[in-house]
């Protein structure tokens, strides 16, 4: 069935990949499925970073799109994991920020190579300008996010 109208269409492929991907490259890059909200807060710290390199909970809550206190929890895994570490923010001591550990470095930058690995073979069978066109959009659509 094809759908004619395009934000179904987006909305369809957020739903069938953002599942997909995520159980795929835990398994792939750290042997265990259960380290998804591992990737999704180390990608959240990193997507906050680009506005304030002082990423607290609270940017994470908003990059994930859930509660506080479920990011909370989120975090505390990650640190407990080896892949993010809290420490005091520079102005105020009594505020918590994130920083992803080389650890957590080295597991975002798999996922990232694992989505353009995932990226170029979904877009193998295409016209190489089409697959740029569609990348640069791509890009566009996410350099709008709030």
């Amino acid at each position: 069935m094809e759908t004619a109208e395009p934000g179904a269409a987006l909305f369809r492929l957020v739903r069938y990949w953002s599942r997909r991907w995520i159980l795929q490259a835990s398994e792939e890059l750290t042997g265990e499925q259960r380290r998804v909200q591992d990737i999704l807060v180390l990608d959240a710290v990193e997507a906050a970073a680009r506005r304030d390199p002082e990423v607290a909970v609270t940017d994470v809550a908003h990059q994930l799109g859930i509660d506080r206190s479920g990011a909370s929890r989120f975090v505390t895994a990650a640190v407990e994991h080896g892949y993010l570490e809290r420490r005091a923010a520079g102005a105020d001591a009594r505020r918590a920020v994130l920083t992803p550990t080389p650890a957590g470095r080295e597991l975002l930058a798999g996922s990232r190579a694992w989505q353009e690995q995932a990226y170029r073979e979904l877009t193998a069978g295409w016209d190489p300008e089409d697959a740029t066109r569609f990348a640069g959009y791509l890009r566009r659509l996410e350099s709008e996010l709030p």
